[in-house]
């Protein structure tokens, strides 16, 4: 896990992977800054940085102060952070997410819309600032017509994102947002194209992925998906057939890489759908496995061939020097939950290195 590997155009100094977070850090103007500089330089020792979830326009936030990439300063304020990880030695890929249906009217600027391939909304709560916890509602169906102009702004965020200096991008296509809700059969009840059958569900996916490839290089674009996952009300009765045909299409479009997620919720129809195993087996390209992993387990899937890179989640939050640690078994530190999407620098850039606590005297939590 600690050698250098080649994924696409992209050249990694290990399979070590920071799996993309919210963390809610950015200013109201969806523009990161010199806190998001800091967190991922602190982190910038994994083989690959994917960043958290961002909005290639208006219409895709739906979160609180999550970042965009489709204004001059947004760009700017990524390229900031780019140059920082780059500076560190870290190759970095920005994460293109469109929420669809999974927002609230007051986590998106004046003029933005929630829209959805269907006029359903989800059965599920979303944090705003100025009211708490409250209902998502219902969306505007996106008619066939606009979808095409919905493929270009991904189109564009993926220019802007090159020229902010990121390595690649990589489209979020799973937890509940708008590509997931193409592909999911309860919030996709169309009747065109797009709709009815695993083929028609996974057309909005592959149409985005080719207007990204073009865009840049099928050879710097990944794509995010989690077969079977219920997060944000998903359910899709079909996910075998959804996700095998998914995976046979991007299979062959040459990209940088698959990212496959488990979870711990996934919709009732897919308990037991062991989304590695299927993935591997119809993705013959780089293959990047999330969900809770061990150094072991990814040791052992490695060994097995069913992963080529491990990406990790939380425990990054708490560990900037999460490579170096795993490389040797040193402990972990665990995250304080409460502040990981509350604003500011605690619990995002304060947590030091097993050097630094070492030095410090403290001994890392357990």
């Amino acid at each position: 896990m600690f050698t250098p590997v080649t994924v696409g155009a992209l050249r990694l100094k290990n399979r070590i992977v920071m799996a993309p977070m919210t963390r809610s850090r950015v200013e109201q103007d969806a523009t990161p800054g010199a806190l998001e500089a800091t967190y991922y330089a602190q982190r910038a020792s994994a083989g690959l940085i994917i960043t958290e979830g961002t909005a290639p326009s208006a219409t895709g936030l739906g979160y609180s102060r999550t970042p965009g990439i489709y204004t001059p300063e947004q760009i700017e304020g990524w390229r900031a952070v780019v140059d920082a990880v780059h500076a560190k030695g870290g190759t970095i890929v920005l994460q293109i997410m469109h929420v669809g249906r999974v927002a609230h009217p007051l986590n998106q600027p004046e003029g933005a819309e929630i829209v959805a391939p269907s006029a359903i909304a989800a059965k599920a709560k979303v944090y705003t600032e100025q009211a708490g916890m409250q209902e998502m509602v219902a969306p505007r169906a996106i008619e066939t017509d606009e979808i095409p102009a919905i493929i270009a702004e991904f189109a564009q965020a993926t220019r802007n994102a090159r020229e902010a200096g990121f390595d690649g991008v990589e489209l979020h296509a799973t937890s509940g947002y708008l590509p997931h809700q193409f592909l999911s059969t309860n919030s996709n009840q169309r009747t065109d194209a797009y709709g009815g059958s695993p083929e028609n569900r996974a057309r909005f996916v592959l149409e985005v992925i080719d207007a990204m490839a073009e865009a840049w290089s099928a050879d710097r674009v990944g794509i995010k998906v989690s077969p079977g996952q219920g997060f944000n009300d998903m359910v899709d009765e079909t996910a075998r057939e959804t996700y095998g045909y998914l995976a046979d299409e991007l299979a062959k479009r040459h990209l940088a890489y698959l990212h496959v997620t488990r979870q711990a919720q996934f919709s009732p129809a897919d308990q037991t759908f062991d989304s590695f195993a299927e993935m591997r087996r119809r993705f013959k390209g780089p293959l990047i496995v999330n969900g809770g992993l061990t150094k072991a387990e990814a040791e052992t899937l490695l060994a097995n061939g069913q992963g080529d890179l491990f990406s990790f989640g939380a425990a990054y939050i708490a560990n900037p020097d999460l490579l170096e640690r795993l490389e040797a078994d040193l402990p972990l530190a665990v995250s304080d939950r409460s502040t990981h999407y509350a604003g500011g620098s605690k619990g995002y850039i304060d947590y030091p290195t097993h050097e630094e606590a070492r030095l410090a005297g403290a001994v890392p939590r357990d």
